[in-house]
């Protein structure tokens, strides 16, 4: 209730255009106009009046100080309290009361501080309500209840700032990580400086073990890097001139020089645990739930106690005095508010450790929810880029097709040349020196290649010297990739096939879609049908939609989220920004090098790896399952003091117990999620 006393109090500022607290992540998100009556002071302030502290990341040290005085207070309060009861062992009354009076004044030292402020802006919360029982016990003459309220109190309300600062620091070591210096190359000499003084388009350079502090591109050197705080990734990825690195990541084994691209506080590292954050403070609909319910509850709950308590004194029956106190004391559903927060907060956090970026719990519970999946094809099922698939030699052998191919090629800047480039340096192929090279726009190129003409193009190229073409065999892929023939001194060699291959974990993130019970999978695509339909059968696609343009994906998209209730799309983040904004959820692939992606996708997955699609639904379901587990705790827990309450078998000691028992019971019960393993991705954690 701490949470929505801060954000009631501060939307109701004059120019607060929205606001949002979440609990289990302890972050206000304030949506105001600028340059109006209100500004950051102002709203300090607010919360400052309210008896709260608050503070930027940077001083989280003053937090943990705060948390341990709290700590040494409950301890106090403890020992005191062990003390009366030993002394009442022995029958030494005479001492049992002062000891009580202490444990329930250092007990109740920060709950004091906290219900003066929340009376003084007409607000009843948990700590009025234990302070008002506690003295009621006291007027009554019950020390030791007194006592066993304030200790039991401060003592849970200890356990779930730690237990849920472990959760916290699941994001917030992120940032953390991020080296605050950086050695530049300046005027040809290297001098350490802060990170955030690096300008874009200065060279870092960046020594073996060393952590890079900034977003940029490698210029010279090679080497392994970890980056798997950005992108989940466990295994090292090679880097080289050209490469991209990310704050944050660890440099392995070569010293890389960098040109930087991204100003400190602008990298992938930061805006991930940005976006991170905000998500956190998002309200799902269940949290929304659990509010309502617990705005309504408290007030009638008191009600009935003071009723209880009006009761008491007209007819003389004073037993009923303790059931009144028992009901103040059970009175807020702690449990029930922080059921939900507190699991999306793990969640959102453990996805962002494994690559992951869901921008939100709405986000989390619809892919939990979601049962139809649909995915572009170029670049999201495939690579995204042509490769040599098959290499069909009409006279000589395949070597030699490949090795006339690439001469001819290299010269060209085409995606076909790249394509055969690569394959030949795969396969250690020896590529000669190509002269007098020449394009022939539409059909291929040709250049002389041991002083022998030598042309690679299209059919149309090969017909037009009036060659005959051999039927090429259906096992060549030839009906669903691109062909080009290879022709030395007017003879055909041979053919070579292209295609824009399926990623390694497009298939096994298929199936595992399938085991997690989605019912239709489909895909959406710009490309032929002979090719769509040719990747879509490897994969086991439900529906296949092709040749179509980006306004007809949109129109399709909406079409199955109506027809099924919801739509999960599965894009690049940048063509499919109209497809991934008009579905349900929307998830980006490669979020870490693509900014874009981070800011119009609902759901980034950091890295190319589709095997974390089903984990991150995993997860929503795991999720899900989560958030019904605490509500059904805390609703179950609420009834059975309630009932047990007005019955007048619930002691103070007792309800005060289950009131903080319950709720540590579904932040331990939420915190499981910090340590969630897929079971229906089987290879998630080879490709992770």
């Amino acid at each position: 209730d701490c949470a929505l006393k801060i954000e009631k109090a501060v939307g109701r500022m004059p120019g607060i255009l929205w606001s949002s607290v979440n609990y289990a992540s302890s972050l206000l998100l304030v949506e105001y106009q600028r340059g109006g009556a209100v500004s950051e002071s102002k709203i300090i302030k607010q919360i400052h009046d309210l008896g709260y502290d608050i503070s930027i990341p940077s001083e989280s040290a003053k937090h943990v100080s705060k948390l341990n005085r709290r700590t040494i207070a409950t301890i106090l309060s403890g020992v005191f309290l062990s003390a009366a009861l030993v002394f009442s062992v022995f029958d030494m009354e005479s001492a049992v009361r002062p000891l009580c009076i202490l444990s329930a004044v250092f007990g109740g030292l920060y709950s004091l501080r906290a219900a003066f402020y929340s009376l003084r802006v007409r607000s009843i919360d948990t700590n009025v309500l234990m302070v008002t029982a506690a003295a009621g016990a006291v007027a009554i003459g019950e020390f030791f209840d007194a006592a066993a309220v304030m200790f039991l109190f401060s003592l849970g309300a200890a356990l779930e700032s730690y237990t849920v600062e472990k959760t916290r620091e699941s994001i917030r070591s992120l940032v953390e990580l991020t080296p605050t210096e950086a050695l530049v190359r300046r005027d040809g000499v290297e001098v350490s400086v802060s990170a955030a003084d690096v300008r874009v388009g200065e060279i870092i350079v960046v020594k073996p073990g060393d952590r890079i502090p900034l977003d940029g591109d490698v210029l010279s050197g090679r080497s392994f890097v970890d980056q798997s705080l950005v992108t989940g990734e466990s295994i090292p990825v090679e880097k080289a001139p050209g490469s991209e690195v990310f704050a944050g990541t660890i440099n392995q084994d070569g010293a890389l020089e960098v040109r930087v691209k991204r100003v400190s506080g602008e990298d992938t590292l930061s805006r991930l645990s940005r976006l991170v954050e905000i998500a956190q403070a998002q309200k799902a609909p269940y949290q929304q739930f659990s509010e309502k319910v617990g705005r309504v509850y408290t007030p009638i709950v008191m009600l009935f106690a003071a009723a209880i308590m009006g009761y008491a004194f007209l007819s003389g029956h004073h037993d009923f005095i303790r059931r009144a106190l028992v009901l103040l004391v059970v009175g807020c559903p702690c449990a029930l508010v922080i059921s939900t927060p507190v699991a999306l907060v793990a969640s959102l956090g453990r996805a962002a450790k494994s690559g992951v970026l869901i921008k939100g719990g709405v986000y989390l519970e619809g892919l939990g929810r979601a049962k139809v999946f649909a995915f572009d094809k170029t670049g999201t099922l495939t690579e995204g880029r042509l490769d040599v698939v098959n290499v069909a030699a009409f006279n000589g052998d395949s070597d030699e097709v490949i090795r006339i191919a690439a001469a001819v090629e290299q010269m060209s800047e085409h995606p076909i040349a790249a394509a055969i480039l690569r394959y030949a340096k795969s396969q250690e192929i020896q590529v000669p020196k190509a002269v007098d090279f020449k394009a022939e726009p539409g059909l291929g190129a040709k250049a002389f290649v041991d002083g022998i003409e030598c042309l690679v193009g299209s059919r149309k190229f090969v017909e037009k010297l009036g060659l005959p073409i051999p039927d090429l065999p259906s096992s060549s892929g030839a009906k669903t990739g691109s062909i080009v023939f290879v022709v030395r001194n007017r003879e055909l060699l041979g053919a070579v096939v292209l295609a824009d291959v399926l990623r390694d974990s497009a298939k096994e993130a298929v199936a595992a879609l399938r085991r997690q019970q989605v019912k239709n999978i489909c895909m959406l695509t710009g490309d032929s049908e002979s090719v769509a339909v040719s990747a879509g059968s490897d994969l086991g696609i439900d529906n296949i939609y092709a040749e179509l343009m980006p306004e007809e994906k949109v129109s399709i998209v909406r079409d199955l989220a109506e027809r099924f209730g919801g739509v999960v799309m599965v894009g690049d983040g940048v063509n499919d920004a109209p497809a991934l904004v008009a579905s349900t959820v929307g998830v980006a692939m490669g979020g870490a090098g693509s900014p874009v992606s981070l800011e119009t996708a609902d759901v980034v997955l950091m890295s190319d790896n589709l095997l974390k699609l089903p984990f991150a639904v995993e997860l929503g379901k795991k999720t899900l399952r989560v958030i019904k587990q605490n509500i059904a705790i805390s609703l179950s827990v609420v009834v059975l003091m309630l009932s047990t309450a007005v019955a007048g078998r619930l002691n103070l000691t007792a309800g005060v117990i289950g009131h903080e028992a319950s709720a540590l019971i579904v932040i331990i019960n939420g915190m499981r999620l910090l340590r969630f393993r897929p079971k229906s991705v089987q290879r998630f954690w080879d490709f992770d």
